[in-house]
């Protein structure tokens, strides 16, 4: 039983130390985890590991990193990554971590194979091993030096997949090596299946237990032991219960949790749940890389001058293979389309920072353990690997910023210097203009007060030369500006309204992707590019015209009547959000990019919002009980919002006691459930409802409606769609229960209303349609068949007469 303790004793031990790193990195200005790797490596060969109890409380092996350590290490990377902005540099991401994995890895052990005596499969162990990046350093070198977020967003995400990647492939080779069987075809399914069936393992329980937190309401402790079981069972249900990656699982299950779990719980609880992680993340990351650093020496024992030579072999062929793939294959990416353009400096700094951790010593060290691994292969691996980490570490993470600072990469852009410098004046003078108010308030010596606003007034005096000596920006260019902070104030809105609980989170996903898009638009093609993206957000989604043909395949409404509350809710928020960036660009952009900015900004927002009124009126038309029910939600959710706020303020104030409190707060968190509860959407798409709106059949027994309402499908059209085509063959005729129609007729249109029906005259007389019939707006229509048709007539000569006058009086027009 001593042992318990002195392993206790142990992980203590090495959180001492973490600690005490911490100033000596901040003093020799190096990241903390290189800092570590140098004062672990001193440790290493200072004391004699496996000699003392205390030392070998310290060793961990190579199966105890990667179930303990690599799970946290994964999931805290992806809880807070980007999704949106991931998926938009998934391109350049995935031939970074896939492709670059693979590239390398040949190119490497091919390299080691022709320079050395030892076996291609054990080169190729190598080089897999060497394949996987560690970012930690890196990333916190860019914090440091304010680097672009896109570079930041890249190296993290390689990081996630290429440690997937190569992991994957690692196991592979290690299973070739260790078993001496299988083919390179095997491999390759081995990987392509460990890789897909990892996606789809994280995938499935991430879902899952997404869902299970909408049951955890409030519970933020439970939340967070949901995410934290999730990224362990991943990892051992992926390597154990299904032979897929692990690491890959893991991945997955923290993007999706990343993308659709944020919303599922209060932002309160998920900025809770992120700095949880991040403290997981910091622990685990920092015990890493001084147990690895414990074991250089160990690693290295069985070094000699000629693993000089392969070093440099490695050194060359490694950069070489990642160079190959960052101005090779990406450039070819971006030239035909399938990924964003990434600058020549950007790639340069993520070849030259590719540093290698943690993860490439565990992954020698399970070689080193492993009893079918060859004594010779086990020294190549924990040799050369060692000695490549550190290479790394010491020659590209020293340099990695000096390098950043001759790219000009960590200098501000001219758009955000000049917004530096408005920022830097209006502060000032808003600094200057309360500074009275504060002296009054603390007595404070009118010499002082004196001399501290001459300071403040010098300093504006300053950042105004300033501002003009560095005001380069044409007006495009601050329309530019203009248009990417209106955007970013939107998030911030969708955000808010979110905190306040006015919107459900997954409308507020929605809505903050649509504003990334906007955002995305104005940077990359100014107000057209704005403008463009505008039009889209308007536009009808994939999953809304999947529920459209599974509605109009099978009959079923629900998935519709969701999709179009969605939609309205959607543009009433919208709507309401239009409004509040139309007072921020009067209030707002004017001192910052100057009035004629302003105006323009205003205009372009005015012509969005008009864009967003009209789309919200076709659907108010159809719908508008639903649309006044969700804004007297919204009025009850503010109401809701306000009461809170002030229970709150009354209990600071100590007017009412904690006791009282929570009597209001639980009888306030009833009336919220049923606020929360978005009223029912009826579609009216039933055959027998839609009919009384049809004059033609009103005057019908109730048997005879009930006979034509069994031959008639109900059908939904959305504005701008093509209901009939010119020269089709006609098959239908259609009545209109509700909505609005445009026929195309040589030179002249017709617009058709509730009551009018048409189709009839390709029915009549056996010929290609004439002219193409266009929903002008959300239209609730009945549908009958050729048969049907013409057995209806046969059966009712009132109905047969006025068809066929009508058919007489469209075909004189014709």
């Amino acid at each position: 039983m001593a042992s318990i303790p002195i392993s206790v004793l142990g992980v203590a031990t090495l959180f001492a130390v973490v600690v005490a790193t911490e100033p000596i990195a901040r003093r020799v200005n190096l990241p903390l985890s290189i800092t570590l790797v140098i004062v672990g490596a001193i440790l290493g060969f200072s004391i004699d590991i496996g000699n003392s109890v205390l030392s070998t409380s310290l060793t961990i092996s190579s199966e105890a990193f990667l179930y303990l350590f690599l799970p946290v290490l994964l999931f805290e990377t992806a809880i807070d990554i980007d999704v949106r902005r991931l998926l938009a540099d998934i391109g350049p991401i995935l031939l970074l971590a896939v492709v670059a994995v693979l590239g390398s890895t040949v190119v490497v052990g091919f390299a080691l194979a022709a320079t050395s005596t030892y076996g291609l499969l054990a080169c190729l162990l190598l080089a897999a091993i060497i394949s996987t990046t560690d970012p930690v350093a890196v990333v916190a070198l860019f914090k440091d030096l304010s680097v672009p977020h896109r570079l930041s967003l890249l190296v993290e995400g390689e990081s996630l997949f290429n440690d997937a990647a190569a992991i994957a492939l690692f196991s592979v080779l290690m299973t070739m090596l260790t078993s001496g069987s299988g083919d390179w075809s095997d491999a390759v399914w081995a990987f392509l299946r460990g890789f897909s069936g990892g996606l789809l393992v994280g995938f499935v329980l991430a879902f899952l237990a997404t869902h299970l937190l909408t049951h955890l309401p409030g519970k933020r402790t439970a939340e967070v032991t949901v995410t934290v079981t999730v990224a362990y069972l991943a990892f051992v249900i992926g390597e154990l219960a299904f032979q897929v990656s692990g690491v890959v699982a893991v991945v997955s299950a923290a993007l999706v949790f990343s993308y659709d779990g944020r919303t599922r719980v209060s932002p309160e609880t998920w900025s809770f749940l992120v700095r949880i992680w991040k403290q997981l993340g910091y622990w685990a990351s920092s015990l890493i890389f001084l147990l690895a650093a414990l074991r250089i020496p160990d690693l290295l024992s069985g070094a000699g001058l000629a693993d000089i030579l392969m070093l440099g072999v490695l050194v060359l062929s490694a950069l070489a293979a990642r160079g190959m793939v960052l101005f090779g294959l990406m450039p070819l990416m971006s030239a035909v389309g399938m990924a964003q353009k990434v600058e020549s400096g950007l790639r340069l700094v993520i070849l030259w920072g590719g540093l290698r951790g943690a993860i490439s010593l565990a992954l020698a060290m399970a070689v080193l353990e492993h009893p079918a691994v060859p004594p010779e292969i086990k020294r190549l691996v924990s040799t050369l690997v060692t000695a490549f980490v550190l290479f790394t570490l010491f020659v590209n993470g020293l340099t990695l910023r000096p390098l950043i600072r001759a790219l000009n990469i960590d200098r501000l852009s001219s758009v955000d210097r000049i917004l530096r410098g408005r920022a830097i004046a209006h502060s000032l003078s808003t600094v200057r203009h309360r500074l009275d108010a504060a002296a009054d308030q603390y007595r404070i010596d009118s010499i002082v007060r004196k001399n501290l606003a001459e300071d403040y007034t010098r300093r504006l005096q300053d950042a105004e030369i300033s501002f003009e000596l560095d005001n380069e920006l044409s007006a495009e260019q601050r329309l530019r500006v203009a248009l990417v902070a209106a955007a970013r104030r939107e998030q911030v809105l969708h955000l808010q309204h979110y905190r306040e609980r006015i919107v459900s989170g997954r409308i507020v996903r929605n809505l903050v992707a649509q504003a990334y898009h906007l955002e995305d638009g104005a940077r990359s093609d100014g107000r057209h590019g704005y403008e463009l993206a505008s039009r889209r957000e308007l536009a009808f989604p994939l999953e809304f015209r999947l529920s459209i043909e599974v509605y109009r395949w099978f009959g079923l409404e629900v998935w519709l009547a969701g999709a179009l509350a969605d939609r309205l809710e959607t543009l009433l928020v919208g709507r309401a959000t239009t409004h509040t960036l139309l007072r921020f660009a009067e209030e707002r952009i004017p001192e910052m990019l100057g009035p004629e900015t302003a105006k323009l900004l205003l205009e372009v927002l005015e012509k969005r919002r008009e864009a967003i009124e009209d789309t919200l009126s076709a659907l108010r038309l159809q719908y508008g009980d639903f649309a006044e029910k969700m804004q007297v939600r919204y009025l009850e959710r503010a109401a809701l919002r306000i009461e809170h706020a002030e229970y709150l303020r009354l209990f600071n104030e100590a007017v009412i006691s904690r006791e009282v409190l929570r009597g209001l707060l639980g009888d306030l968190s009833a009336r919220w459930r049923s606020a929360n509860r978005r009223p029912s959407l009826d579609l009216r798409l039933s055959a027998m409802a839609l009919l009384v709106n049809v004059p033609l059949f009103q005057n019908l027994e109730t048997s005879v409606l009930e006979a034509i309402a069994a031959v008639l499908k109900p059908r939904f059209a959305l504005p701008g769609e093509k209901v009939i085509r010119k020269g089709e063959k006609g098959q239908e005729m259609f009545f209109v229960a509700s909505g609005a129609l445009e026929v195309a007729l040589p030179g002249q249109t017709q617009r058709l209303g509730s009551g009018d029906f048409f189709g009839e005259l390709a029915l009549l007389t056996q010929s290609p349609r004439s002219a193409d019939v266009t929903a002008l707006g959300f239209c609730e229509l009945l549908v009958m068949t050729a048969d049907d048709f013409a057995s209806l007539l046969t059966r009712n000569s009132e109905l047969n007469t006025h068809v066929t006058e009508t058919a007489k009086v469209r075909l004189a027009r014709g």
